[in-house]
C-alpha cells in the first residue's frame, strides 16, 4: 500500500476561510464518488462553517480528561479502522491533550499518510516553526503551537487561502469569526491592518518559495537547461576588483524595476587557489549585496565563462551583469575575454549586460586560466631528475655490457619505464628530459650505425620517433594524474577546513582563542595574532593571540591577512604559498566575526544589566512614592491624633489608633524587608547556609503572617529531610503563602502540602483564586510585577521575585501551575538530604578479655 497524499490549505491569519475551503473541497469529492470522512474539524461556532459539515460523515472523537476538564481529540485508531479514502484533519499545528496517541496533530497525520489515507488539512503561516520569531516581532504574540516547516513542505499540494486585511476585518466586525464580546479586542490587537498585511506578505512569500522549489524539481526531473523567465533573477559576475560595487548597485536598480526580482552575486575562484581578487574588497562587496537584499555565492571553476553560465542556468537566472574588461588591449590576443565569451554562449534565454566603469583597461584583469598544479616537493623533484637523467645513463651502461641482445623494441620499453617513473616522481619537466635523453642514448648505443647520431635503417627512425612521442604522452598523462590526485587531496583538506568554519558560524561559537588555535594548527605556525587599531595613526593592539611570541604589528609577521581597514590576522613561523591564502582569508573573516560577536554579547549583557537596574530604580521610586507612603501616612495620622489636645480619646479609640500604628509598622517592616532582600539578590550577596532540616520545622513558622484559618497544612512525617537554608526557606514560603491567601476567596483555604519524588521534595501551595494565564506564569516572578487587578495597597510586587531568588539560591526551583478546577499552584522543588548509611554494629567484648586481670 502506497503512502497517502497530503493537501494543505495555508492561511495568513485565523478567519480567512481555510476550514471552509477544506469542507468545500470535501463536498466536491463526495459528489464525484470519493469516500471522504471528517476526522477532526473545529468550526469555532461559525454558522457557515457548521453548515458545511452537513452531509459529511464525521468519525467520533476520543474524549480525554486532563486536570479535571474533558477534551475531545481526534481518534486516530477510529480513523485507521474506518480507513476512508480522504480524511479531513483541521488545525495541523494543534497540540494534543496529554494522554493522546501522539503529542502533536501533525504526527497523527503522518500515521494516516503512512497507512495510505489521503489527508486534507489546514494551517496558518504563524504556526510554521521557522517563522515563530518573525511573527512574534510583528504581532507581539508568541505562538505556542507550531509545526515543522518540513512537514508542510512535504505536502503534495499547498493551496494559499488569501484575503485582504480590509475584508478580513469586515468579517471580524460582522461577527463571522469571533463572538461579539471578543471582536473589539481582536480588531485593536492581533487583527490590526499592519499585522494582517505583514502576515499576508509572509504567507505569499513562503508560498512563492515553495512554488519555486516545485519548479526547480520539475526542471531537474525533465533535464530542462533553458531558462524559464517566471521570475527575474539577476546574476552579478564579480572579479574581486573595485568595479564590483558599481555592478552590484546597477543590478539593484535593475531589480527594483520589477517586483520580486532577486540578485545573486557570484565570485568564481580557480581551483588552484591563485587569485588576483582582494579579500578585503570581496568582503565589502558581500556586505553590499546582502544589504541590498541579495545573496553572495563563491564558486570554484577553472573555466570562468563556463562556470558562470553553469551557475546562472542552475539558479534559473534571467539576466547576467558583467563589467567591461580591465585588461589591456594587447591582452585580447590571448582570447576574447570573459564578457564576450559569456555573451556568445549565453543563448537566447539569458540576457547579458556589460556595464562600463572607471576601471576599464586600467588593470591586468583576471587574465587567462593557467593550468597550475600543486607543488610536488623538493625531494620528489630531485628523485624525478635522478631517475629521468641518471637512470637512462645507467641503463645504457648496463645493456652495453651484457652479451644478450634484447632488441631495439625491448630496449625502448626499458627506457620508457624510466620516463614513466620520472613523471610519477618529479612531474612533467624531468620526464620530458628523460624522454629526450633516452632517445639520444637509443640512437647512440642501440640503432645502427652504433656510436653515431645517425640512423641507417628508416624503420629505426620511426621507432625512436614513436618512442619519444609515446614517452612524452605517457609522461604528460601520468604527471597530470599525479597532480590532480595531489590537488584533490588538498581540496578535500580545504573543504574540511571551510566546513568547520561554516559549522562554527551556524553553531554560533564565540571562542576567539579556539579559532586562532585552529588557524595555528591548520597552517603549522608558531603563533597567530588578531591585530586591530582605531585608525591609520593609532598603534596596533592584540585582540587575541595564541602561540609563542606573537607579533605586535602586521609588518613583523611572516604572513598577514587584512580584514577590513583596521584589522589583520598575523601569522609567524613560515611563509605560506599563494594557494593557502584563500583558506586563510576565510579564517580571518571568521575571526573578525567572532570578535564582533563577543563584543556585541558583552555590550548586550551590559545593556541588559543597565536596563534591569533602571527598571529596579524606577519601580523602587514608584513603590516608595506610593506603597511605602501609604502606611506612613496612616501611622502619621494616628500619632497626630493621639497627640492632639483638642480631642479627649476614649480607651477604645486609643486602642484602635495604636492597633493601626502597629499594623502600619508591620506592613512597613514587610515591605522594607522585601526591598532589602531584592537588593541582596540583585547584588549577589545572598549566601545560603545549607544544612539538612525537616519541613515541619520551617513551614508552620512561615504561616505566622497570615490570618488564622486561612491556610491548611499537610506535611507528612515520613518525608525525608531537605538540604536548605532554614531562614531563606521560611521567608520564601511565607511570601508564597501570603500571595496565595491574598488572591484566594474568603471561603476557600490555601492548602500547603508536601510530597517526595526520587531525590527531590515538592512543596505545593494551592489556592482557589482567579488563576494566571500561561503567558503570564513566568512574568509574575519578575520584580515589581502584580498580576491582574491587584489593589495598589497590596504591596510592591516583590514577594514572588524574592521567593524565587531564595529558592534558586538554595539549588531548588519554583514554578506556577494551574490548579485543577481553577486557581494557581506554586510548586517549590527542593533537594532531599542524603540518607546516612546505617552504622555498623559495635562488636561485644570477648568474655575472656572481660575476666582477664593483671598478670
Amino acid at each position: 500500500m502506497g503512502r497517502g497524499k497530503l493537501r494543505i490549505y495555508l492561511g495568513a491569519a485565523p478567519g480567512v476561510g481555510k476550514t471552509y475551503a477544506m469542507l468545500s473541497e470535501a463536498h466536491r469529492r463526495v459528489e464525484r464518488g470519493t469516500d471522504c470522512a471528517v476526522a477532526y474539524v473545529e468550526h469555532h461556532d461559525r454558522p457557515r462553517t457548521q453548515a458545511m459539515l452537513h452531509g459529511l460523515e464525521q468519525i467520533p472523537r476520543r474524549e480525554l480528561v486532563h486536570r479535571g476538564a474533558t477534551f475531545a481529540e481526534m481518534d486516530v485508531d477510529a480513523v485507521l479502522e474506518r480507513r476512508p479514502a480522504v480524511a479531513l484533519v483541521d488545525e495541523l499545528a494543534h497540540t494534543n491533550v496529554p494522554g493522546s496517541r501522539n503529542a502533536k496533530r501533525w504526527q497523527d497525520v503522518e500515521e494516516l499518510l503512512a497507512a495510505g489515507v489521503d489527508v486534507i488539512s489546514t494551517v496558518n503561516i504563524q504556526h510554521l516553526e521557522s517563522l515563530g520569531d518573525v511573527v512574534e516581532s510583528i504581532t507581539g504574540v508568541r505562538q505556542r503551537e507550531t509545526v515543522p516547516d518540513e512537514v508542510v513542505r512535504r505536502a503534495d499540494q499547498i493551496e494559499l487561502v488569501d484575503m485582504s486585511p480590509q475584508a478580513l476585518r469586515r468579517r471580524m466586525a460582522h461577527g463571522n469569526i469571533y463572538q461579539p464580546d471578543k471582536v473589539d479586542a481582536a480588531l485593536s490587537n492581533y487583527f490590526r491592518p499592519g499585522n494582517l498585511t505583514a502576515l499576508r506578505e509572509l504567507a505569499l512569500l513562503w508560498t512563492a518559495d515553495r512554488v519555486d522549489e516545485y519548479l526547480q524539481q520539475y526542471r531537474g526531473e525533465h533535464n530542462i537547461r533553458t531558462t524559464w523567465q517566471a521570475r527575474e533573477r539577476i546574476v552579478v559576475g564579480l572579479t574581486g576588483g573595485p568595479e564590483g560595487r558599481t555592478l552590484i548597485r546597477r543590478a539593484s536598480r535593475m531589480a527594483a524595476k520589477g517586483s520580486g526580482s532577486e540578485i545573486l552575486a557570484v565570485y568564481i575562484a580557480r581551483s588552484d587557489g591563485l587569485t588576483s581578487a582582494s579579500p578585503k574588497e570581496l568582503a565589502v562587496q558581500r556586505t553590499l549585496v546582502e544589504d541590498l537584499g541579495g545573496s553572495f555565492h563563491h564558486v570554484i571553476g577553472d573555466d570562468i565563462p563556463s562556470a558562470l553560465l553553469e551557475f546562472s542556468r542552475g539558479v534559473n537566472a534571467t539576466q547576467i551583469v558583467l563589467g567591461s574588461s580591465r585588461r589591456k588591449a594587447w591582452q585580447y590576443v590571448f582570447g576574447p575575454g570573459v564578457g564576450a565569451t559569456v555573451a556568445r554562449d549565453s543563448g537566447p534565454d539569458l540576457d547579458v549586460h556589460i556595464v562600463t566603469h572607471e576601471e576599464v583597461a586600467r588593470g591586468r584583469g583576471r587574465g587567462l586560466p593557467v593550468a597550475r598544479g600543486a607543488s610536488l616537493g623538493r625531494a620528489r623533484i630531485i628523485w624525478g631528475w635522478l631517475t629521468g637523467v641518471a637512470g637512462p645513463a645507467l641503463l645504457a651502461l648496463l645493456l652495453t655490457h651484457i652479451e644478450a641482445d634484447l632488441g631495439l623494441a625491448n630496449d625502448m620499453l626499458l627506457f620508457l619505464s624510466l620516463t614513466v617513473t620520472s613523471a610519477l616522481l618529479g612531474g612533467l619537466v624531468p620526464s620530458l628530459a628523460s624522454a629526450a635523453f633516452g632517445s639520444l642514448l637509443l640512437n647512440w648505443f642501440f640503432a645502427p650505425p652504433l656510436y653515431r647520431f645517425t640512423i641507417a635503417d628508416p624503420r629505426n627512425v620511426i621507432a625512436i620517433a614513436v618512442f619519444f612521442g609515446v614517452a612524452v604522452s605517457v609522461a604528460a598523462v601520468v604527471d597530470l594524474a599525479a597532480r590532480r590526485t595531489h590537488q584533490a587531496a588538498r581540496l578535500r583538506a580545504e573543504s574540511e577546513v571551510l566546513s568547520f568554519l561554516a559549522g562554527s558560524v551556524l553553531r554560533g561559537e564565540t571562542a576567539l582563542d579556539a579559532l586562532l588555535e585552529r588557524v595555528r594548527e591548520t597552517f603549522s605556525m608558531e603563533s597567530v595574532a588578531l591585530l586591530e587599531r582605531e585608525n591609520d595613526i593609532e598603534p596596533w593592539t592584540r585582540a587575541g593571540s595564541v602561540g609563542r611570541r606573537p607579533v605586535a604589528r602586521p609588518e613583523d609577521a611572516d604572513v598577514d591577512m587584512p580584514v577590513g581597514d583596521h584589522m589583520a590576522l598575523a601569522l609567524s613561523g613560515r611563509v605560506l604559498p599563494a594557494e593557502d591564502r584563500r583558506v586563510l582569508g576565510a579564517f580571518a573573516a571568521q575571526a573578525a566575526v567572532v570578535l564582533d560577536r563577543q563584543r556585541l554579547v558583552g555590550e548586550a549583557e551590559e545593556a541588559r544589566k543597565l536596563a534591569e537596574g533602571n527598571k529596579i530604580r524606577t519601580s523602587l521610586l514608584a513603590a516608595v512614592s506610593h506603597d511605602l507612603r501609604t502606611p506612613l501616612a496612616g501611622i502619621k495620622a494616628a500619632v497626630s491624633s493621639l497627640r492632639s489636645d483638642d480631642v479627649e480619646w476614649s480607651e477604645e479609640d486609643r486602642a484602635e489608633l495604636l492597633e493601626g500604628i502597629e499594623a502600619g509598622a508591620d506592613r512597613l517592616d514587610h515591605l522594607v524587608g522585601n526591598l532589602l532582600d531584592m537588593s541582596r539578590l540583585q547584588t549577589g550577596t545572598v549566601t545560603p547556609l545549607i544544612r539538612a532540616i525537616n519541613l515541619d520545622e520551617v513551614v508552620p513558622m512561615a504561616l505566622g503572617g497570615v490570618p488564622d484559618g486561612s491556610a491548611e497544612l499537610d506535611i507528612p512525617e515520613s518525608l525525608p529531610m531537605v538540604e536548605v537554608d532554614k531562614g531563606l526557606l521560611e521567608r520564601a514560603v511565607a511570601n508564597v503563602v501570603e500571595n496565595a491567601v491574598k488572591y484566594s476567596p474568603d471561603t476557600a483555604r490555601v492548602l500547603v502540602s508536601a510530597s517526595a519524588m526520587a531525590d527531590r521534595v515538592e512543596l505545593r501551595v494551592v489556592d482557589r483564586g482567579p488563576g494566571v494565564p500561561d503567558e503570564a506564569k513566568d512574568r509574575i516572578f519578575a520584580p515589581f510585577q502584580r498580576h491582574g487587578d491587584a489593589p495598589r495597597g497590596a504591596g510592591v510586587g516583590l514577594g514572588l521575585a524574592v521567593a524565587r531568588g531564595f529558592v534558586e539560591a538554595m539549588g531548588g526551583t519554583i514554578t506556577a501551575e494551574d490548579t485543577p478546577g481553577g486557581g494557581l499552584t506554586m510548586v517549590l522543588t527542593l533537594k532531599a538530604a542524603a540518607t546516612p548509611a546505617p552504622a555498623a554494629p559495635t562488636p561485644s567484648p570477648s568474655p575472656s578479655l572481660e575476666k582477664a586481670g593483671p598478670s
